[in-house]
C-alpha cells in the first residue's frame, strides 16, 4: 500500500472514532488505572471483545484530550510490516496534523511492534495501546520497553458492570429489585459479559465467530502451529472441562499431538490470547506453584457455545469460574495473587499477599445437603490450620449467615452479594 492508501484507511477509521460517544458507554472500574498525564506507554490488554478500544476512547473523550487514532485490526492493514509504520506515521500527520497523543489498537499485529512505539516515546508522544495477546504483559513488555509503560489488564463485563448497564440497582432490597438481580445474574451465568453481546439477537452466533476470530487471528497466525484442527477441537475441549487440572500427555494423546510439550504449548497459545487462564496450586515453596494448573476460560459465553454447555452438572462449575475471574478482575485493587490448593482436600481459591495467605474461598452452588456443607466448611477448617489464615468464605448461590466452630468461623455468602 502507498501513502494514499494508509491515508484512506486513517480517515475512514477515523469516522468511526468520531461517531464513539462516551455518555453512552458504560463506566469500567479500570479507568482509575489510567495516568493520562504521564509520558509512560499506558496499555490495554485483555480477550478480543471485552471494551479495551471503547475505554480508551472513553477515557480520551471524557478528558477533552484531541488524539489520533489507527486501528491495526483491519484487513486492509493485514500485510503491514515494520518497514511500513514510518509511512502510516506520515499518514497519521496527513489526518491529525500535530497531534500529542496516539491511540493505537491491537497492536500486537505488527511485527517488531515495540520499535515503532520506543521511537514516538523518544519523541514525547503519549501513547495508549491496546493488545489481545497476554505476551504482552510479560515478555514483550518487560524487554523491549524496560519500564517505560503502565498496563492495565481488562477482562469482559463483571456482574456488577452488567447492572450498571442494564439500570439495575445493586442496593434495591424490594421484591422486585431482588428479582431484577437474580434474573440478571441468570442470564450472566449463561450469557457471560462481553459488552457486544447484551446488544445483539443471535448470541450463539457471535460467540461461536468470536472464539474462531481467537483460535485464527490470535493463535494461527501468530504462532507455528502444526495441528491447527487439532488445537480447535482441544479448546473446545477445555472451555467445557472448566475448573479441572490439566494434564498435557492425555491431552496429546486426546488430539493425536506429537508430544506432551505440543500440548503444553497449545495451551499456552489459549492463555495468551485470553481465551484460557491458568491457576496454580499453592504452595509455601514458590518451585511448587508451576505444578498442576487448573484450568479456567475467560467468560462463560464460551461454555455455551459446546454441547451441553448448560447442564445441571456443570452449574458449579460456571459458578466457580465467575469467582475465579472476578478475583483474576480484582487484583489490581487487592494486589492479591490467586492460588488452589489440595492436600487430601481442595480449596478453590487461596489468596495471598506475598507469601502471607490472606483469604480462603470455597464454592458451592448448594449447601443444603449436610453432606455437602460438612466436606465444605471441614476443608475450610482444615486449611486455616495448614495455611495460617482465619479469613474464610464460602459462595454460595443463596445464603447469607455465619457458620462458627471452636472460634473458627466461616462467612457463608451469596454471589448475588459477594459480586
Amino acid at each position: 500500500m502507498d501513502i494514499n492508501s494508509y491515508h484512506q484507511v486513517l480517515l475512514d477509521q477515523q469516522k468511526e472514532k468520531d461517531e464513539i460517544l462516551p455518555e453512552n458507554l458504560t463506566a469500567r472500574r479500570e479507568e482509575v488505572y489510567f495516568d493520562l498525564d504521564s509520558l509512560l506507554a499506558q496499555i490495554v490488554i485483555g480477550v478480543r471483545r471485552s471494551g479495551k478500544s471503547t475505554i480508551c476512547h472513553k477515557i480520551l473523550k471524557q478528558n477533552d484530550i484531541d488524539y489520533a487514532y489507527i486501528n491495526f485490526d483491519d484487513e486492509r492493514l493485514y500485510d503491514l510490516k515494520t518497514e511500513d509504520l514510518n509511512s502510516v506515521l506520515e499518514a497519521l500527520y496527513m489526518v491529525y496534523g500535530d497531534f500529542k497523543y496516539l491511540f493505537c489498537d491491537e497492536i500486537q499485529n505488527i511485527p517488531s511492534w515495540f520499535l515503532f512505539v520506543n521511537r514516538l516515546l523518544r519523541q514525547k508522544i503519549h501513547l495508549i495501546i491496546t493488545g489481545s495477546n497476554a505476551k504482552l504483559l510479560s515478555s514483550e513488555l518487560s524487554t523491549h520497553l524496560t519500564g517505560r509503560y503502565n498496563q492495565i489488564e481488562l477482562f469482559p463485563f463483571s456482574f456488577s458492570e452488567i447492572l450498571e448497564h442494564k439500570n439495575i440497582s445493586g442496593d434495591d432490597d424490594s421484591t422486585l429489585g431482588v428479582a431484577r438481580r437474580k434474573s440478571a445474574f441468570e442470564e450472566y451465568m449463561s450469557q457471560g459479559g462481553f459488552p457486544e453481546l447484551l446488544e445483539v439477537k443471535n448470541k450463539k452466533a457471535y460467540i461461536r465467530n468470536l472464539f474462531n476470530a481467537i483460535i485464527t487471528r490470535d493463535i494461527k497466525q501468530r504462532f507455528s502451529v502444526r495441528y491447527p484442527e487439532s488445537l480447535r477441537k482441544m479448546a473446545d475441549y477445555l472451555t467445557d472441562t472448566l475448573c479441572a487440572e490439566i494434564n498435557y500427555k492425555s491431552l496429546a494423546k486426546q488430539f493425536s499431538f506429537g508430544s506432551a510439550h505440543t500440548a503444553e504449548n497449545y495451551v499456552g497459545y489459549l492463555r495468551q490470547a485470553y481465551l484460557l487462564i491458568g491457576l496454580q496450586k499453592f504452595s509455601f515453596k514458590s518451585r511448587k506453584r508451576i505444578r498442576n494448573e487448573k484450568n479456567y476460560v475467560i467468560d462463560t459465553a464460551f461454555i455455551s457455545t459446546v454441547k451441553e454447555g448448560f447442564s445441571e452438572q456443570n452449574f458449579g462449575w460456571r459458578l466457580e469460574n465467575i469467582v475465579c475471574i472476578e478475583l483474576f478482575r480484582r487484583r489490581n485493587q487487592t494486589l492479591n495473587d490467586v492460588y488452589y490448593y489440595k492436600n487430601g482436600y481442595e480449596i478453590d481459591f487461596v489468596l495471598c499477599n506475598d507469601n502471607a495467605v490472606v483469604e480462603l474461598i470455597q464454592v458451592s452452588a448448594d449447601i443444603s445437603a449436610q453432606k455437602t456443607f460438612n466436606r465444605e466448611t471441614n476443608a475450610l477448617f482444615c486449611a486455616a490450620t495448614a495455611l495460617r489464615c482465619n479469613n474464610l468464605t464460602l459462595i454460595t448461590l443463596n445464603e447469607n449467615r455465619t457458620y462458627t466452630v471452636d472460634n473458627q468461623t466461616i462467612n457463608i455468602v451469596s454471589i448475588l452479594k459477594w459480586l
